[in-house]
């Protein structure tokens, strides 16, 4: 795995086991401090790879998506932790597959009963490790390179539920074209879940700015907030803003 040591290849290879695994017994296992361990794991924790929550320890599911863009990552952390700013006490939330939004639930630690319905299987995580998340995971089929489930079991499942938020991703970003897609069933996932928000907020880095994917998913003027990270070109957040759309700063 990509730029991992071997001991923190070891600890996720024992965290992966599904037994508990504190500190201590980790230190004990591979014969370091416990300083040394909790480095290990903020490191990992840095890279999205293990989840950590008052005491406890538990694996990402699906690590490698953490690199599909590795360069990215950074940015797309703060654009989820700004983006976690947005959900409240008690809320209802949507949230969409995508390596941006996943990096959600891991800000919003600290907050009670906030509850999620997602198609995404990399936020499963994180309802185990924090007992204030509670997770729905809408049925359908199962896409191992997007981490997702989709098709009309997911649609249907998902028509069922209203939300103050939806939280979404996109593959290309334009004022012409909007915000488009390679896969037509993720753009379906995306409208019906930005249909059941009263509020649509899209988790963006700047990278995609400019692309143009397959599928169109919507307009830029349906889009509500769009939470992006410092690259992103200032001639079109003036654009937006006179569209009506907010534009949040993710520094």
């Amino acid at each position: 795995m990509i730029g991992l040591s071997p001991r923190e290849k070891h600890i996720l290879q024992l965290l992966k086991s599904g037994e508990e695994y504190p500190v201590s017994r980790l230190s004990e296992e591979l014969g370091v401090s416990a300083v040394t361990i909790r480095g290990d794991l903020r490191d990992l924790d840095s890279k999205g790879l293990v989840i950590r929550s008052h005491g406890r320890v538990v694996v990402a599911s699906a690590p490698q998506a953490a690199f599909r863009d590795d360069t990215n990552t950074p940015k797309k952390d703060l654009i989820a932790k700004l983006a976690a700013t947005l959900v409240k006490d008690n809320d209802f939330i949507m949230i969409t597959n995508g390596s941006t939004c996943s990096l959600i639930p891991r800000h919003i630690f600290g907050k009670r009963n906030v509850r999620v319905v997602t198609n995404s299987t990399l936020i499963l995580p994180y309802a185990r490790a924090n007992t204030q998340l509670q997770v729905t995971l809408v049925g359908g089929e199962y896409r191992s390179e997007a981490e997702a489930l989709v098709g009309p079991a997911a649609i249907s499942q998902i028509e069922n539920y209203h939300v103050s938020t939806t939280f979404f991703g996109t593959d290309g970003f334009t004022m012409e074209h909007g915000l488009t897609t390679s896969l037509i069933e993720n753009a379906q996932v995306v409208q019906r879940m930005c249909a059941q928000a009263t509020r649509r907020v899209l988790c963006v880095d700047s990278s995609k700015v400019g692309n143009r994917g397959f599928v169109r998913i919507m307009p830029v003027t349906e889009i509500d907030t769009i939470v992006t990270d410092s690259g992103f070109p200032a001639d079109l957040i003036t654009q937006l803003e006179e569209q009506g759309v907010e534009v949040l700063i993710a520094k």
